[in-house]
């Protein structure tokens, strides 16, 4: 009996094309041929055909009987030691071929996978690495690698290449030499050319490499899109980093989202990896820019259910999983005029973190010296004895040199009155909530009190691009967290950076020869949910002109209730009696669109002091995945007649807020 594993493999055998360089030489090595190179490194713009070289090169060492080791850089996290960990054969069982796909994405590990990781393969190993960038220079110079290293650039296919893949995908022939003028050598467009068929072909057309033309081609593919719940599918993969049928469930409750995954996965341009499925990047951005053109207020808020269910997963998720989620979360809003501001987007000179050990001081005092002086040196050894926990260590990922830490500080109310007389910049982040908002009993405030990267001090980098990340993350996940606060020298430069994101207090507490720049926020009143929402830059939603509802005053508070009672059973919600009032008008997904909106108002609720337990007690009632109102009043610690009185309170809030909505629209601001 033939398994479907083998099946695929002699497919992709008989319809791959080309590259017999490639699979000659690798040939050659699998054989055990003293002359053959021990590494591959293939390179090449997208769509260049490096994927399908690995498949095929990978069902050649599958056939061979060799272990395989597959990775996928897109997913490769920043610690080598979980490289190391997930490619752990490649240094124990003889034989083991190593593949590592999107080679651009981890780049970082070049420099540590020549040093330290390739020497210490064990015997016959191979590995092939494939990316967008071609290796660094030295080592296909370093006459100790020239005869183990084997690199190649992949070019476009020949006229009797890309002829022959026409000819195998059954494109008629008067079509044939105008889509191959119209493709030329390229193998994605070729591809994508060939899965259309020979429908929807009738014009000349001149091969340009512009993402006009590949939406053309994405268009003859993918031709009518069979319903709107397969148009919502899309809209999902092309903006979620990775899309898991998990995640496309919590998106689109109220789909079929076997059948909707299923015909995600079947398209040419969709790659199947651990997370999901991950759109080629070029049709990933050609697939926003239209599908955003078509409906932007439906794209939007598939970006929204995105964002709420990745703050969910921040919540709820394990530990391990936290950092991946947040990297997510801001990958989804990568394209913000905000973001752009505050993080680089860049994986050159990557690191990687890890808690503060004792060994690591001396280095991290010299650091703070270095930069900030003596007097904020003694702060940090101050804080590393007083919240050792509070402190990550950044290593470079390619070297393993230590390059930079930071603190972010968890404070309870009270202060101390011995940190207050020791740190001038903590004692002015107090002093400000005592002027605006005073911290109750039971809730503490954070503060990112260090980040010191001396070769990269207080600009944008990979260093406060992943401090930012847990940051967020911790104030997602943290009970009764009520500010952050950011700390930064060049006070004035991140003032403009970080406008609309962080209030500047306007306090300058000098340590040393230094001032600084406290800039913070209150997560009572703008609740994380709320505070994200700033980063989503789309087209704002045509307003409902007001009007009379369809339901009465009572009947809507009861529809309120109804569709919070169902908020976990998406088939009920999306029956409800809310679905059908103005508040879901002007949507072709008017479930979809009021549970964002039910999410919004809740979370309004903070803005207003009163409203602060009243959100919370909904939130835990009816969103948090509590079984009973019993636990819901458990996990947030209060007596259950205090937390039915709170949530009492939210629902007539949230009620008379819907109700004004629902009459007259929503307000501006």
């Amino acid at each position: 009996m033939v398994s479907v594993g083998e099946r695929l493999s002699r497919t992709r055998e008989r319809a791959f094309i080309g590259r017999e360089e490639e699979l000659g030489r690798f040939g050659e090595a699998l054989d055990g041929d003293p002359g053959a190179p021990f590494a591959f490194y293939v390179y090449g713009p997208g769509g260049i055909g490096k994927s399908a070289l690995l498949r095929r090169l990978a069902d050649a060492a599958r056939a061979a009987g060799r272990p395989l080791i597959e990775l996928d850089g897109r997913f490769v996290s920043r610690d080598p030691a979980d490289f190391e960990r997930a490619a752990a054969s490649f240094a124990d069982v003889p034989g083991t071929v190593l593949f590592v796909d999107s080679f651009e994405h981890c780049q970082w590990l070049e420099g540590w996978l020549w040093h330290r990781f390739l020497p210490r393969a064990v015997d016959d190993a191979l590995v092939v690495l494939a990316g967008r960038l071609a290796p660094q220079p030295q080592w296909s110079a370093d006459p100790a690698w020239a005869g183990l290293l084997h690199v190649r650039e992949l070019g476009p296919f020949s006229a009797e290449e890309a002829r022959s893949l026409l000819v195998a995908a059954r494109i008629r022939p008067e079509l044939r030499e105008r889509l191959l003028r119209f493709a030329g050598g390229n193998p994605l467009a070729l591809s994508l050319a060939a899965a259309g068929g020979s429908t929807g072909w009738s014009r000349e057309e001149v091969w340009e490499p512009s993402a006009d033309l590949l939406r053309t081609l994405l268009t003859g593919l993918i031709g009518e899109v069979p319903t709107a719940a397969h148009r919502r599918a899309l809209e999902v993969a092309a903006q979620a980093h990775a899309t898991s049928e998990e995640l496309l469930a919590s998106v689109l409750p109220q789909e079929d989202v076997h059948v909707l995954f299923d015909w995600l996965r079947d398209l040419p341009f969709m790659e199947s990896t651990a997370r999901g499925l991950h759109p080629h990047d070029a049709a990933r951005e050609t697939l926003c820019a239209d599908l955003r053109w078509r409906a932007p207020n439906a794209f939007a808020g598939v970006r929204r259910r995105l964002a709420e269910e990745y703050l969910r997963l921040l919540r709820e998720a394990p530990e391990e999983r936290v950092w991946t989620v947040t990297d997510e979360l801001f990958y989804l809003f990568r394209e913000g005029e905000v973001l752009a501001r505050l993080r680089t987007w860049s994986r050159e000179d990557e690191v990687h973190d890890r808690p503060l050990r004792p060994e690591d001081l001396d280095a991290v005092l010299a650091m703070a010296e270095e930069t900030e002086g003596p007097a904020s040196a003694e702060l940090v050894r101050y804080w590393a004895q007083r919240q050792p926990e509070a402190f990550s260590v950044y290593r470079l990922v390619s070297t393993g040199r230590t390059v930079a830490f930071t603190a972010r500080l968890a404070l309870p109310a009270p202060p101390d009155p011995q940190d207050l007389a020791t740190d001038p910049v903590v004692a002015a982040a107090w002093r400000y909530t005592d002027a605006t908002a005073p911290v109750g009993p039971g809730e503490h405030i954070g503060v990112s009190r260090f980040t010191v990267y001396p070769e990269r001090y207080q600009v944008p980098s990979r260093v406060i691009d992943l401090s930012s990340s847990r940051a967020q993350a911790e104030s997602a996940r943290a009970r009764g967290r009520a500010y952050g606060f950011a700390v930064y020298r060049d006070a004035e430069t991140w003032a403009a950076r970080v406008e609309g994101t962080l209030a500047d207090t306007g306090a300058r507490p000098r340590v040393g020869d230094h001032t600084y720049g406290v800039f913070g926020v209150d997560w009572r009143r703008n609740p994380v949910e709320s505070w994200l929402q700033r980063f989503i830059s789309t087209a704002p939603r045509a307003p409902v002109p007001p009007g009379p509802s369809p339901l009465s005053r009572s009947e809507f508070t009861q529809a309120v209730r109804e569709a919070l009672a169902h908020w976990r059973d998406p088939a009920a919600f999306a029956a409800c009696a809310l679905v059908r009032t103005r508040l879901a008008a002007d949507s072709d997904d008017g479930a979809g669109e009021l549970r964002a909106l039910l999410r919004r108002a809740v979370d309004d609720l903070a803005r207003d002091p009163r409203g602060v337990r009243a959100r919370e007690a909904l939130v835990a009632g009816h969103f948090s995945g509590a079984p009973t109102q019993e636990a819901a009043a458990r996990r947030l610690g209060l007596p259950y007649g205090t937390y039915r009185r709170h949530l009492r309170q939210g629902l007539d809030l949230l009620c008379e807020a819907l109700w004004e909505q629902e009459l007259h629209g929503p307000r501006a601001g």
